[in-house]
């Protein structure tokens, strides 16, 4: 008489693939912490992973709190960010080339807050958090939007990630994201319409589309490369490798329009490192 194998271990149901299955409904096929592809984003499971606040999927921002929260709670609403998390920072300067022929090695201010600290993705930052203190109270501090010296500490307790089910009695962690943090349709909420936007999305370096960003690499010999950005239009293999900055406004690169009236002559794969022939019917 056979026995169905019940995975109890959280790691090992995690990874398994159902028969049928392709191999991007595994998480770890996703192109980064954020966006597994364009059924749904991510980030949005951070937003709510402390207990009374709503954070901003992708800054460090307090977006809301719950109306029956204490008051020290309730002032940060649109009002403060996180900055630490116990002693973890969820925020880091930023250094890079601001044009194409610039030094490499300038501070970039977050264009949001003109601050010299830029929020990091929730994945990397809470993940440590998230795996000591899970289901317990932990110090937060919050800084104010308009005086970095008005500083905040308040103890919040960290929701339970993933969902309990009761096994003799026992409660076992299953692999399925707790509704507390991604209530039903949370997940696909911040998904554009029609879905071609979600190639370019808010026209910068975050898109939920899985897709690339530099293609056609080859290394300099002072170690640093060259290549191009994927979006960049008549772009092949033999193209120039210069890397042209995202911007939507940018003629050099696919449109919204570009998406909406041809993506399919507009994009095209990576096969082996390199684009794939242009098409015959362009």
């Amino acid at each position: 008489m056979s026995k169905r194998i019940e995975a109890k271990n959280l790691s090992a149901q995690l990874q398994y693939r159902a028969a049928g299955n392709p191999p991007s409904t595994v998480p770890d096929s996703a192109i980064s912490n954020a966006y597994p592809g364009l059924e749904m984003d991510f980030r949005n499971v951070w937003r709510r992973i402390f207990e009374q606040i709503e954070l901003h999927e992708s800054s460090n921002m307090v977006v809301d709190a719950v109306d029956d929260a204490p008051e020290p709670i309730r002032h940060l609403k649109n009002t403060y960010r996180l900055t630490h998390v116990e002693d973890v920072e969820v925020t880091a300067p930023v250094t890079g080339p601001k044009q194409d022929k610039g030094p490499k090695n300038e501070l970039l201010i977050d264009a949001s807050f003109g601050d010299k600290r830029m929020p990091l993705e929730w994945s990397n930052a809470l993940a440590d958090i998230l795996h000591k203190f899970c289901g317990k109270s932990v110090c937060c501090t919050f800084e104010s939007l308009t005086d970095e010296k008005d500083i905040v500490r308040l103890d919040l307790k960290v929701r339970l990630f993933f969902d309990e089910k009761e096994i003799q009695g026992q409660p076992v962690r299953q692999a399925v994201i707790a509704k507390d943090i991604a209530p039903p349709g949370v997940l696909t909420q911040s998904l554009c319409s029609p879905w071609q936007n979600d190639y370019r999305e808010c026209a910068c370096f975050y898109w939920a589309a899985t897709r690339p960003d530099y293609v056609n690499i080859e290394v300099r010999s002072d170690g640093t490369s060259a290549g191009n950005n994927w979006m960049e239009k008549d772009r092949t293999s033999e193209t120039p490798r210069s890397y042209i900055v995202d911007d939507w406004m940018d003629p050099r690169l696919v449109s919204y329009t570009d998406l909406f009236r041809h993506w399919d002559k507009s994009l095209r794969f990576v096969i082996g490192g390199e684009d794939e022939p242009e098409p015959e019917n362009k």
